[in-house]
């Protein structure tokens, strides 16, 4: 059991890629805390794990609002006396032509990416150096935090920011133990994914279909999807890789749409 007791607080777990995350962590022996805006649907995942024989636990967090960030991390140390992993990947897309981006939802999409991953690390790395311990930061990018896609001026801008926070959380956590990386997934069948598919459709004028093949899945070098099972296990090499020899690191998962 590769974390067997650490803590790891997985935001946006109530679903997708985070769900799959907090699945994967419990599986070896996490302490999985569901941090999601929903709470009902956070501990439906709790449920699942703990019928599962893990230990979990659902705490609600809008992770553009330093208060409840910092509510919901002080309730986790609370019960579990620390934070060993934190797995910033709450996030939504939203998608317009850059002449047509409402600036407000420019906004919240900044907020929620890049100030939610700020405003996380902020709150978990203090009691990561009071562990002694140390700890992992993973920050859920995207093959967007290296390439642009139209439509998605605020996305590629978001995920582009994450590297350079990673980087710097890297820079100043090394002398306690704290790394910090980047997942980059190519297009991954979420419900985040389905929804933009007839977006896009739409937007470019194309069918479906060809949304996802001569667009989605284009460049990749099979025509497949990246599953929310591929980023689990980088997010789990990443947690549970204990030395500084891995971090300020991005890692590309999109059977090849992009190869650095």
């Amino acid at each position: 059991m590769k974390l067997k007791d650490k803590v790891c607080i997985v935001t946006g777990a109530a679903s997708g890629i985070g769900k799959q995350i907090a699945l994967t962590y419990a599986r070896e022996g996490g302490k999985v805390v569901i941090a999601d805006i929903n709470l009902q649907s956070a501990q439906a995942v709790v449920d699942e794990i703990q019928a599962a024989g893990g230990q979990a636990m659902a705490v609600t967090m809008d992770v553009t609002s330093e208060s409840e960030v910092n509510a919901a991390v002080d309730k986790v140390v609370k019960a579990w006396g620390g934070v060993d992993v934190l797995v910033s990947n709450a996030g939504v897309q939203i998608v317009h032509p850059v002449e047509e981006f409402p600036f407000a939802e420019w906004k919240k999409m900044l907020a929620i990416h890049l100030d939610g991953a700020f405003l996380t690390t902020k709150a978990c790395v203090p009691h990561m150096k009071a562990s002694g311990r140390g700890g992992s930061i993973i920050y859920m990018g995207s093959v967007h935090s290296k390439e642009a896609s139209v439509l998605k001026s605020a996305y590629v801008t978001a995920k582009h920011g994450l590297i350079g926070l990673c980087k710097t959380v890297a820079k100043e956590g090394g002398k306690h133990g704290i790394r910090a990386n980047v997942i980059c997934p190519g297009f991954v069948r979420t419900p985040l994914v389905d929804k933009q598919i007839p977006e896009q459709a739409q937007a470019l004028g194309i069918s479906e279909a060809d949304v996802i093949s001569k667009v989605m899945l284009k460049e990749t070098v099979d025509g497949e999807f990246t599953t929310v099972q591929d980023v689990a296990e980088v997010a789990l090499l990443f947690a549970g890789f204990e030395s500084n020899a891995l971090t300020g690191q991005s890692l590309v998962v999109s059977h090849g749409w992009f190869m650095q």
